[in-house]
């Protein structure tokens, strides 16, 4: 006989859960009540047939498969009698796509409830998810110009970049701090100029340094370019914005003249600050996360208990 707890379980297709991004969700999804996962056999994760059976059976699939991978697999789920299952994807390959909805839940008011209302969900990139929620509600409220020169410095672990650099770090043949995407077309920047607000493409300058995990992104600021706000506005209007409680903060710096990534590792938190020196009229915007949890993981699972309502 059914119990209504059965009744109320959602079935979660992982494709893709081998993977980093895949076994973080898989762990963390194991504490959600309500939530049942469905794994394919490993023998037959790349065959066809058998994924498409197991999307049948899913309430809600999670895709962490590469850019092109992620596109045939949701032409597959849209291939399904019926209306299929709804699909959360982990890539960029739908970020930008007016047809899906982002998945960053505190970004504005209404977006956790258009997650939880939509069929079709991208995931945020892990450095996206720091610039953005700094920029945006500053150019929002009309406190920073569309068109300023933002230049938007982060670092990341390495756990952020996919099984070949994590084994080139964990077997010590990776050097202790590098920047890369020095070409200066990395793929988080099209998702980071639509939902930053910005009209000016930001310089972008990722970097990782030699440690599993934890992320800082960083944007200094002239404060005599923006339209008069002061430091105190700028802190008082991302204050407002994302309010009390919730998993995206706004912390005071006091005294602090330093900060490091590592401090929210394991958690799904977003810290944010701002730091000035009025004098020399500067400041620099700091946003500090786990990249395995809100950057990732952690944002997916977000996102998962608000389309299940779990």
């Amino acid at each position: 006989m059914t119990s209504p707890q059965d009744n109320q379980t959602k079935k979660i297709f992982i494709d893709g859960e081998a993977g980093t991004t895949g076994l973080e969700i898989r762990e963390k999804l194991g504490n959600v009540a309500g939530a049942q996962i469905i794994s394919i056999d490993p023998a037959r994760r790349k065959d066809a047939q058998a994924r498409r059976e197991m999307m049948e059976q899913a309430d809600l699939v999670v895709l962490c498969l590469p850019d092109d991978a992620a596109r045939e697999a949701v032409a597959m789920a849209d291939a399904l009698p019926g209306k299929g299952p709804r699909v959360l994807d982990a890539s960029t390959a739908f970020r930008t796509d007016h047809a899906w909805v982002y998945g960053f839940a505190e970004m504005e008011p209404g977006q956790a409830q258009m997650i939880a209302a939509a069929d079709r969900v991208a995931n945020p990139g892990c450095y996206p998810t720091g610039a953005i929620a700094l920029i945006r509600p500053l150019v929002a409220k009309g406190l920073l110009p569309e068109d300023y020169p933002i230049t938007i410095n982060a670092v990341s672990g390495y756990s952020g970049g996919g099984r070949q650099m994590i084994e080139k770090f964990e077997a010590g043949e990776a050097p202790s701090f590098e920047l890369y995407g020095l070409n200066f077309s990395h793929k988080h920047l099209p998702e980071l100029m639509k939902y930053s607000g910005l009209a000016r493409r930001p310089l972008f300058v990722p970097s990782v340094g030699d440690y599993r995990q934890g992320m800082l992104v960083s944007i200094p600021l002239h404060l005599d370019l923006l339209r008069g706000a002061t430091a105190a506005d700028l802190q008082g209007t991302l204050a407002a914005w994302y309010g009390d409680g919730g998993l995206v903060r706004v912390v005071p710096t006091q005294d602090e003249t330093r900060i490091e990534p590592e401090a929210l590792n394991g958690t799904d938190q977003m810290e944010l600050r701002v730091y000035a020196h009025p004098e020399h009229g500067q400041a620099v915007l700091v946003a500090r996360l786990d990249n395995l949890g809100k950057g990732a993981s952690g944002a997916a699972v977000q996102n998962i208990r608000l389309m299940l309502d779990l």
